[in-house]
């Protein structure tokens, strides 16, 4: 809406989310990709991360009355938010209950990376009813390779115990997965080291990082080997799993291609509703944007709603719109990514405009590669067609389109490319 129609009221009008730091960027790991440690630099003072039992009080109470929807939800963040403690989290819920508005309901997320999660803890996830997600990079090679502790040693195996134990509590966690220069070269093995988890859902985040001096971190993975570890994934899960579990991009594709609209903000036309707040009570735009020039405000001394409606966070969320190269205005696969999380943004278009993604070669592949099976899916899936027939049909499919073609043939994707520097790697 036009900036001088805007006005700020004790609910917000836009459903909104403000992940919590209960703990900063504190961590027990010491994770090669991890993006959030650099965030201790905007505390020098602080010798400890914890948030006070002040700011979590006020931050719960303004985040009930504030929150527009039904269902409030708060998503514990960090760091690593279990280095917080039991006792505060049974804080939380006596706060939650505290200032529960009536006809008002609240969930709890948790974002982790496992390795405190004893029998205690996934007592206490399921008794309470926390969903939980937990961070894990498919195999033990790939895990162990940035995943690591501060000894130095790799975590997947305490890691793997915890998502057994929180099974073993009826808690199915979300995996998320990284995508990096290694573990690109693996999509097959990792995808089916996580299938094998059976959690049913799973997500994958590349990724894309700078150093100071404005090159390609070792772990950041291309745009064309996401594309193709993306590929790889889609044909193993259309012809293998759809009645087994999601991945959260291709679900995400299905609801925009079914009529609705994402529910992520990476693919949303605009962003800006998930915002943080730090142990110390301040609120910045972005999970990825915890730094000084994305400075909100703070809890403390200025009103939630005002800091989550401000003219500052809203120009932040229209810049993901506006600032969106032609290449992108124009391209067939702009409903389903929308220039993609602006902090990949920093790639020059074929226009040589600022703004393009850093994976968009790679995401252009991909897209064209799933838009067929994908739509063809949902066709039949309304028609009320059972997944094991529809990937029986599609494995079939498959198999007669690459009868009879050799590398250096023309790719049977119509792409005009040999099908050896294609989908070689694709056929069945």
């Amino acid at each position: 809406m036009p900036e001088e129609n805007r006005e700020t009221s004790p609910t917000s009008s836009e459903p909104f989310v403000v992940m919590a730091k209960p703990v900063g960027p504190a961590c027990n790991l010491e994770c090669s990709y991890c993006y959030y440690l650099d965030a201790a630099t905007l505390f020098p003072s602080r010798e400890r991360f914890r948030m006070s039992d002040e700011i979590l009080e006020n931050y719960i109470r303004q985040y009930m009355t504030t929150s527009p929807g039904p269902e409030v939800l708060f998503v514990w963040h960090g760091g690593e938010p279990t280095l917080a403690g039991l006792d505060f989290y049974r804080r939380v819920l006596e706060l939650q209950q505290k200032y529960l508005p009536d006809g008002k309901s609240f969930r709890n997320n948790l974002q982790t990376n496992g390795i405190l999660l004893n029998e205690e803890w996934c007592s206490f996830l399921a008794d309470n009813h926390f969903d939980v997600g937990l961070s894990i990079d498919g195999t033990q090679w790939v895990h162990d390779t940035c995943r690591k502790d501060r000894l130095g040693y790799g975590t997947w195996e305490l890691t793997a115990e915890s998502i057994r134990r929180l099974k073993s509590h009826g808690i199915q966690p979300d995996l998320l997965c990284t995508v990096t220069s290694v573990s690109a070269r693996e999509p097959l093995s990792v995808y089916r080291a996580l299938r094998d988890f059976d959690t049913g859902w799973i997500q994958f985040i590349p990724i894309v990082q700078r150093t100071p001096d404005g090159e390609m971190t070792p772990e950041s993975v291309s745009g064309e080997a996401y594309g193709r570890f993306m590929s790889n994934i889609f044909n193993e899960w259309i012809h293998h799993d759809l009645n087994r579990l999601n991945v959260q991009l291709f679900a995400e594709m299905s609801l925009v291609w079914m009529g609705g609209s994402p529910s992520v903000c990476w693919m949303s036309p605009t962003c800006g509703r998930v915002l943080i707040i730090e142990h110390d009570g301040g609120i910045y735009s972005c999970d990825h944007f915890v730094n000084k020039e994305h400075y909100v405000g703070n809890l403390i001394t200025s009103p939630l709603n005002e800091l989550v409606d401000s003219d500052v966070q809203y120009q932040f969320g229209e810049n993901k719109q506006k600032l969106l190269p032609q290449q992108c205005r124009s391209c067939s696969w702009l409903e389903v990514c929308n220039g993609g999380c602006p902090k990949d943004r920093f790639a020059i278009s074929e226009y040589g405009e600022t703004g393009l993604n850093y994976l968009c070669d790679g995401l252009r592949r991909f897209y064209s590669y799933a838009e067929k099976p994908l739509k063809y899916v949902i066709r039949q899936r309304k028609a009320g067609k059972r997944p094991e027939v529809i990937m029986a049909e599609l494995r079939d499919e498959s198999r007669e389109k690459w009868k009879g073609i050799g590398r250096n043939d023309p790719c049977p994707c119509g792409s005009g490319l040999k099908a050896k520097n294609c989908c070689w790697d694709l056929r069945p």
